[in-house]
């Protein structure tokens, strides 16, 4: 279900930066003039950063005018962001981590307010906490007020939230490792998780009478369930859906999180049934016949926002918006995707731990045989290689026996991924981390429950349930962020004693 794994974020994050990043910006730095380097004449790019920046970027005013300064003109930043947007990928990571370096904080005066701070020790309270306001305030970086001026520009809140998906990038596409540019990063994120805090969003549900341009923009951000046409939408907002979305007053016109619901009598266990469903695009909404919401996608829109939390807060205030419209509804949950389920699988069944003997371990010796006898086993290929090159085919869907065959294993190694494979004591799944954080419950994994291409590629078409009790999602919350426990139903914990006992992992 969610794409927050995020986030895909939704502007193309697999991008690639071009090589000559790195020897662009070594021969700027070595003042070398090439054909690949920067020009350092007047009117060369690097002169014109160096006046835009001395121009734009204030002097942090002193500790005792500092509630005085007046701000700048708001042409600096207009001009700040006009110059930004016309420069190239490679110019752009040279003029952030210009910005990031040589306008950030003043370590000098830093480590001399520190000093004062040791020495204040034996003195009394209110100076004590005089010289940690004084110190508070020159770890601000230079830069941290310009970006505050931009944000009250027009269209600049959106321009700061596309600068810093831009720096994201930087780092995933190895175009920088500025740790200068690691903490510029830091500081806008803090900034826009003041800017985009709950209390400043707004919610809104979406249907077919909401303006076209906002339609084919939650058709567009939709990354988990694609949009195949105009039919399509109308159905996801019509009877029997829900679709809400988080919006700004800084960004008119862009949804920042959308959530797709389904509203069903039983808690579904397909996702076919709902994006494909054509019976609901012209029905009349039965009350009678709605007892749960099913959460079957939710997206991020905004690669900018990414670490802002607002996915679970939506979530939070779309169940009272559904309670407040249908007081008996009592089943809230999620019908979610298993993204990264195949790739780990595969690097199970591959070759180092097919070497090793230990591939082998992951089916029973009756599994393997009622593989083999299913399909026909090519000479010289080790029975892991097989199933390998099977699963990545997703040509035993189309074979009844092979399916019957597979369900087991497959079920039992996923409820393993999703409960027992940890980063950092949490969820290796990002989708099962994300539902976890909230307070939700690993309540059902569905066999065959989304046949899709994709859905096959991802998790051999296998599909969860995340339920949300609401009288436990606090405690259920609390403990897995703090003590890393996973709250999971019979059915999940069922699977993963059998995976236990059949794998030797």
């Amino acid at each position: 279900m969610i794409a927050l794994y995020l986030v895909r974020p939704f502007r193309s994050c697999g991008r690639v930066w071009r090589h000559s990043t790195l020897a662009c910006k070594f021969a700027f730095w070595n003042c070398q003039t090439s054909r690949l380097c920067f020009s350092t004449t007047t009117n060369g790019p690097v002169r014109k950063m160096d006046e835009i920046l001395r121009k734009t970027v204030a002097p942090l005013p002193s500790y005792e005018t500092r509630d005085k300064s007046p701000p700048p003109p708001e042409s600096h930043s207009v001009e700040f962001m006009n110059f930004y947007e016309s420069l190239e990928k490679e110019e752009r990571v040279v003029f952030l981590e210009r910005l990031s370096q040589e306008h950030g904080v003043d370590h000098k005066e830093v480590s001399e307010l520190a000093g004062k701070l040791l020495e204040s020790q034996l003195r009394d309270v209110a100076t004590i906490l005089q010289v940690e306001d004084r110190l508070r305030y020159s770890l601000t970086p230079r830069y941290r007020q310009l970006l505050s001026h931009i944000s009250r520009v027009g269209d600049g809140v959106k321009f700061l939230v596309d600068l810093r998906a831009d720096v994201i990038e930087m780092f995933s596409s190895k175009a920088s490792d500025s740790p200068h540019l690691r903490d510029f990063n830091g500081t806008l994120k803090g900034l826009l998780s003041e800017w985009f805090s709950v209390g400043l969003l707004r919610l809104e549900r979406i249907t077919w009478q909401s303006p076209c341009a906002f339609l084919q923009k939650i058709s567009q951000y939709e990354a988990v369930h694609p949009v195949r046409n105009w039919s399509d939408i109308k159905r996801r907002v019509g009877p029997y859906r829900r679709c809400y979305a988080f919006t700004h007053a800084s960004m008119p016109g862009e949804p920042l999180v959308v959530l797709h619901v389904a509203l069903t009598e039983d808690i579904a266990n397909n996702i076919q049934t709902i994006v494909r469903e054509f019976a609901t695009l012209d029905a009349e909404e039965d009350a009678s016949k709605i007892n749960a919401a099913i959460f079957y996608s939710i997206s991020s829109t905004q690669a900018g926002l990414q670490g802002v939390e607002l996915g679970n807060y939506l979530i939070k205030r779309v169940v009272r918006e559904l309670q407040s419209e249908f007081p008996n509804m009592s089943q809230f949950s999620s019908l979610s995707p298993i993204p990264g389920f195949t790739v780990w699988l595969q690097g199970m069944l591959g070759p180092s731990r097919n070497s090793e003997g230990r591939s082998t371990d992951l089916l029973s010796e009756c599994e393997w045989r009622q593989l083999e006898e299913a399909t026909v086993a090519t000479p010289g290929i080790a029975a892991p290689e097989a199933l390998r090159r099977l699963l990545m085919s997703g040509e035993w869907l189309k074979s009844e026996e092979l399916t019957r065959a597979l369900e087991p294993p497959l079920m039992r190694l996923c409820a393993w991924y999703l409960y027992g494979e940890k980063r950092r004591g949490c969820a290796l799944n990002p989708v099962a981390n994300f539902h976890l954080q909230n307070g939700a419950t690993m309540w059902r994994l569905n066999w065959r429950a989304d046949a899709s291409s994709r859905g096959v590629a991802n998790s051999c078409g296998i599909m969860v349930n995340y339920r949300y009790f609401l009288e436990e999602t606090a405690a259920n919350s609390a403990s897995y962020l703090h003590g890393k426990v996973v709250s999971a139903s019979e059915q999940v914990l069922g699977l993963v004693a059998q995976f236990q006992q059949n794998s030797k992992l």
